[in-house]
């Protein structure tokens, strides 16, 4: 198999989001409250139980007036943030506007960081001709993420699932990515790090390559096998 092009995961495989904790820190200062330190660290551990960070950790248990809710929400924008707003509703928060402002910080560059071997992996796929395509079920534009981080330059084509109305793992969303990029899904490779969502890929035909979703400081160079992939290694 000779792979011409590839497709990556956004979330968890080429950025990680901010801890929750800073995620709460961050938007109390902009409203300019403070809270005792004891006090942000419970609120922070309470909406991470609740998964109310798009991006980090998965809910503890979804509410039921949510369930319907949260398994369509990458469909759009409005059950997106509707989704999250809701789990963050969960909590009682000292300014009940500080749910939509929670919402909105997860949206900003500074609130995502690269993996460290992000910019060496993409940029080394461009050198040698791969063409690249961002997969990702989400309810925002992630395209100023990739461009205030300097990774816009190696991306060819953003396949968002709220964009298109459908969501990973279905195989329309990878068939339209390949589409996007111009190479025959039995010439891609998609890397990710949801067995389920990402490895609806296979389904299509294209290799499909896992990495471990962990926070940046703990995954310095997972991306880096994608090009030992590329270059003729095992796609087992």
């Amino acid at each position: 198999m000779t792979i011409k092009g590839a497709l990556f995961d956004f979330s968890g495989t080429l950025f990680r989001i901010e801890p929750t904790g800073t995620w709460l820190r961050a938007v109390l200062q902009e409203a300019r409250l403070s809270l005792p330190d004891p006090e942000l660290e419970r609120l922070a551990a309470e909406l991470e139980q609740a998964g109310a960070l798009a991006g980090g950790a998965s809910p503890v248990a979804v509410p039921g007036h949510l369930t319907e809710l949260w398994a369509r929400r990458d469909s759009s924008a409005e059950q997106h943030r509707a989704a999250y707003t809701g789990l963050s509703h969960e909590v009682t928060l000292p300014d009940p506007r500080l749910h939509d402002a929670l919402y909105d910080r997860q949206m900003t560059p500074e609130a995502w960081h690269p993996y460290a071997d992000a910019a060496e992996v993409l940029s080394g796929l461009r050198a040698r001709g791969i063409r690249v395509a961002v997969v990702s079920n989400i309810g925002w534009d992630l395209r100023p993420v990739f461009r205030a981080h300097g990774l816009d330059p190696y991306v060819d084509a953003y396949v968002l699932s709220y964009e298109h109305e459908i969501q990973k793992p279905d195989v329309r969303l990878f068939a339209r990515a390949c589409e996007a990029i111009g190479v025959d899904p039995g010439d891609v490779l998609m890397v990710g790090d949801d067995r389920h969502a990402d490895g609806g890929a296979a389904t299509l035909g294209c290799a499909v390559h896992f990495v471990d979703h962990l926070p940046v400081d703990r995954r310095p160079d997972g991306l880096r096998p994608v090009l030992g992939l590329v270059d003729g290694g095992d796609l087992g």
